[in-house]
């Protein structure tokens, strides 16, 4: 498998655990991959995400809704998310409530 393509799939097993009323961010998800200054990559991948993963969970550090080469994926992604999370006055997810903490993620290289 080629090295992107491994990326990739990293990218998409960190995806499946956001729940619902969570969110992540690319640069959360990039240090976690242990690619600190990797968020650009992490929004490449989520090109390909694959159907049934939660896409629209994952945002900018400030909160913002990334928008993409088509602004309707920015409309697409706040409808999806309207029902989960909650929006500052600014149209921005509220960060504090929302945004997933470290011992949110599920780690297997520190399972019991």
């Amino acid at each position: 498998m080629s090295e992107q393509k491994n990326f990739y799939q990293q990218v998409f097993a960190l995806l499946e655990q956001v729940p619902q009323g969570k969110v992540t961010t690319y640069g959360q998800i990039a240090r976690r991959l242990g690619r600190p200054r990797g968020a650009q990559l992490v929004g490449w991948a989520m090109r390909y995400c694959p159907d049934g993963l939660p896409w629209h969970r994952v945002v900018k550090a400030d909160g913002s809704i990334a928008c993409g080469e088509w602004g309707e994926l920015g409309d697409m992604r706040k409808n999806l998310l309207k029902d989960e999370i909650t929006f500052l006055e600014n149209g921005n997810v509220d960060m504090e409530t929302h945004l997933m903490q470290e011992w949110d993620w599920y780690d297997e290289d520190n399972e019991s």
